[in-house]
């Protein structure tokens, strides 16, 4: 079996959750739609951009209300939330062609939600040869374009 470690991600991992409190909701009520990397919302639901990215583009969908399971979505933001994935899906497609796409969520702490009061989805764009040595050798994880820059492309594609 081989591993890959992330080392870069353990200063957010070690914050207590006290001291995280929600920050999707600070999103949510943050006018300045740029700073907080949202990209849109729907009636029942939000996109951001992730500031602790896997990749560049790696986004985030949630719902506007913060729950964390599946279970505790109503029918109406089920539907919304599963249409926002695949709308963000598409924009991904459309605006960065990447050769895959990883779609999936962490539920509980124990699963790995940094978050788990709020319930999110990531989807982290993909390409041939993305992984290379340096989170591993380094300590450093390279991204090919600013959180900014790619907020700014990502919204062309609305």
């Amino acid at each position: 079996m081989n591993y890959l470690h992330a080392y870069w991600r353990i200063p957010y991992i070690d914050t207590p959750q006290k001291a995280k409190g929600n920050p999707f909701l600070e999103i949510l009520n943050n006018p300045d739609e740029r700073a907080s990397l949202l990209l849109f919302r729907t009636s029942l639901s939000f996109v951001v951009l992730n500031r602790y990215p896997y990749n560049a583009g790696h986004l985030l969908v949630l719902p506007q209300r913060e729950i964390g399971e599946l279970s505790a979505l109503s029918p109406e933001e089920q539907t919304d939330f599963f249409q926002t994935i695949i709308r963000s899906e598409q924009m991904l497609q459309k605006a960065l062609t990447p050769d895959g796409i990883n779609i999936g969520m962490n539920l509980g702490h124990a699963a790995g939600a940094g978050i788990p009061q709020h319930l999110h989805c990531h989807l982290v764009p993909r390409w041939d040869g993305d992984t290379n040595f340096m989170p591993v050798i380094a300590d450093t994880k390279v991204l090919p374009i600013a959180l900014e820059h790619m907020w700014e492309k990502l919204r062309t594609f609305l």
